[in-house]
Parts: structure tokens; C-alpha cells; sequence
């Protein structure tokens, strides 16, 4: 029975986290861009990066029903999360998002396996949830700087941050329950 109940609350929590989006997302979206490092025309281009390579991968419907990605651009830098069941299809995928307009880095985080479950991925949306509301919570850091993004446990941590701040994240992501886990992806800038 606690099984049952932990899976329907983070169902909900999924749920809940996508309506969410959905309510503000314009008005986060311009919050975000105007408290973010990055110039406004590299946020809205790194969102651009985002939807095209999704749209690109959609767009092959025999390697997007094979396949679990995450696909996130911070500063034109692209990681790429998930999972593909082979080492053709992860290939095919990186060349595809290598192609994006604008890409000028990606991170190759695919792992060769079967899509992860829907309660594997409510797992990394809960890890990634208690990691930022640490990071937001961090008196000596603006944890509204530092991009989370789970995959399997994993913590993969992006930004523009100077070095000490870099650490501070990467401390409090590495001491939330539940982080298996952190990859550093900073892009570092002189102390403020």
C-alpha cells in the first residue's frame, strides 16, 4: 500500500510540475532571461537550440520511438542526457544535434540502454526539484544561476559561475538525498 501511494504522489508531482510550466510559463521564461549571465539573445537562442534539436529528433519516427533524451543548451553549449538501445542510434542522435544551428559544443551523456520508466523519471524530477531548492535556499550563492539537470540519479550542473560558487553547487548537489551522482558542465567566470 505505501508503494501504491508513493507512486500516485509522484505522479501527481509530475503532473503538477508540467501544469505548472504550462500556467507561467511566459512569465517564467522572462523572469528567467532577465535575472540570467547569458545576453537575452543567447537565452532565447539556447531555447531555440532546445526545441530544434527535439523537433529534429521527433521529426525521425523510427529513432524517436526507440529512444529517451533530454536535450539542454546553456550558453550554445548543448548536454545531451538519456538513454538510446544502441550505439548507432546514440551516433545518428549526437550527429542530428551537432547539426543545430548555433550548437557549438555537445555534451554526449547517452547511455546505451532501453528507455528509462516513467517512475525512474519521476525520481530525477524530484531529485532535481530538492536540488534547486537548495541551491535557491544558499544564502552565499544565487542558485538561480546554476541549470539542474537528472538523468538516472545522475546530477549534471551547468552555468556561468566563478569557481567558488561552482564548488558551493556542486557541494550541496553532491549532499542532496537521492544524487548518485554530479558532472560539472560550468563554464567559469572571474570572481564577481
Amino acid at each position: 500500500m505505501k508503494n501504491v501511494k508513493l507512486i500516485a504522489l509522484l505522479g501527481i508531482l509530475t503532473l503538477l510540475n508540467a501544469c505548472a510550466a504550462v500556467v507561467v510559463g511566459g512569465a517564467a521564461t522572462g523572469a528567467s532571461a532577465a535575472h540570467d549571465r547569458r545576453t537575452t539573445g543567447t537565452f532565447i537562442e539556447d531555447e531555440a537550440i532546445e526545441l530544434k534539436s527535439l523537433k529534429a529528433i521527433s521529426d525521425e519516427k523510427d529513432l524517436s520511438s526507440q529512444i529517451h533524451i533530454n536535450v539542454t543548451s546553456f550558453n550554445t553549449i548543448v548536454l545531451v542526457s538519456g538513454e538510446t538501445p544502441t550505439e548507432d542510434l546514440r551516433r545518428r542522435v549526437i550527429e542530428i544535434i551537432r547539426n543545430i544551428p548555433k550548437v557549438s559544443h555537445v555534451h554526449d551523456e547517452l547511455t546505451i540502454a532501453g528507455p528509462s520508466s516513467l517512475m525512474s523519471r519521476s525520481g530525477d524530477t524530484l531529485i532535481t526539484t530538492k536540488v534547486k531548492t537548495k541551491l535557491i535556499a544558499e544564502k552565499n550563492l544565487d542558485g538561480t544561476h546554476v541549470k539542474v539537470v537528472t538523468e538516472n540519479g545522475v546530477v549534471y550542473l551547468m552555468g556561468l559561475l566563478n569557481r567558488e560558487d561552482a564548488d558551493k553547487a556542486t557541494e550541496i548537489a553532491r549532499q542532496t538525498g537521492g544524487v548518485q551522482k554530479v558532472v560539472k558542465l560550468f563554464q567559469y567566470s572571474s570572481k564577481e
